[in-house]
């Protein structure tokens, strides 16, 4: 959703701010917008291409393991990079690739066309050969739930070093994230304020918000008193939460004030009864906004998906 310029003072803003990773993905349609922008802040020597960790993601219409070399060499071309530092498949779900251009292809009648045949398996050792030839420091999943991930981890010979999936205090997944903890597997929270503009992005790219479900973690009462005695935002309880919890945050923003101030949670501490509060919040299932239940009008053309991976 942002423009050119946007990534440009993004960038330069959240650097200048002690920012050291991007996360991105092909199917985000900015990596080229973001390449220039790095090229850009590298050639000013403001910084050095070793100081950053990029992550970029395989999409959907990829899912093969023909095309993961493909498409990783795709995006390196858009961010003008020598190499990736994390490269994830994005979601188990194939589509049908009709192009480097056509992110979500759709049949005459506007149906979404799933490859039905793919296999995380086969995938996992194309990716494991985007690692030996150099193309990426290292590899892992996003959207993958537990038996996917210990499939891959009983079958691999590089293992997933990363998952990166919806978590902020209304769908914890403690399960899982107890299950990739044990099993040295980071895990890493997108979407951890609840993302705010879900609906406007959803909306914009043509599909049903009918029966999506809509959470504000950052208007929650309980939040809101702790944000209150540290004055602190809401944004920082949510975010140091999360952090003292376990798992890395990727909270998106182009806004410069708001990038700033996302940064800002390293001056404080939540006492135990605090954490355990928050802990409380947990809704489970019932708390997840990206798939599953509550969800039928975005994701209902993919959960017939074999790999589908959340809950129907």
């Amino acid at each position: 959703m942002s423009t050119p310029e946007e990534i440009d003072t993004t960038l330069y803003t959240a650097i200048e701010a002690g920012y050291r990773h991007i996360d991105t993905a092909y199917s985000y349609q900015n990596e080229t917008a973001i390449g220039a922008s790095l090229a850009k802040i590298f050639s000013r020597g403001k910084i050095k291409r070793e100081d950053m960790f990029i992550v970029t993601k395989l999409p959907m219409i990829g899912n093969r393991a023909e095309d993961v070399e493909v498409f990783l060499k795709k995006s390196l071309e858009n961010l003008q990079l020598d190499y990736i530092d994390l490269y994830l498949i994005h979601i188990p779900v194939g589509m049908v690739n009709k192009g480097f251009d056509e992110i979500f292809p759709k049949d005459e009648n506007g149906r979404l066309l799933i490859d039905h045949s793919t296999n995380i398996l086969e995938i996992w050792r194309a990716m494991e050969a985007q690692v030996d030839a150099g193309r990426t420091k290292s590899i892992g999943l996003s959207n993958f739930n537990q038996s996917q991930i210990k499939r891959v981890l009983d079958n691999c010979c590089i293992p997933p070093v990363n998952l990166q999936v919806e978590i902020h205090i209304y769908l914890q997944q403690k399960e899982l994230v107890s299950f990739c903890k044990q099993n040295g597997v980071t895990v890493c929270a997108y979407s951890p304020l609840g993302s705010p503009s879900y609906r406007e992005f959803m909306e914009e790219r043509g599909y049903s918000m009918e029966g999506a479900r809509i959470l504000h973690p950052m208007e929650d009462p309980a939040i809101n008193k702790i944000a209150e005695k540290y004055k602190k935002q809401p944004s920082h309880i949510l975010l140091r939460y999360l952090m003292e919890y376990g798992v890395a945050v990727i909270p998106k923003s182009t806004n410069p004030s708001r990038i700033k101030q996302n940064i800002n949670v390293f001056d404080f501490e939540l006492t135990k009864e605090e954490f355990e509060r928050i802990s409380a919040l947990d809704r489970g299932e019932e708390g997840r906004m990206f798939g599953g239940r509550g969800n039928e009008g975005i994701v209902n053309l993919m959960e017939s998906h074999p790999e589908y991976p959340f809950p129907k």
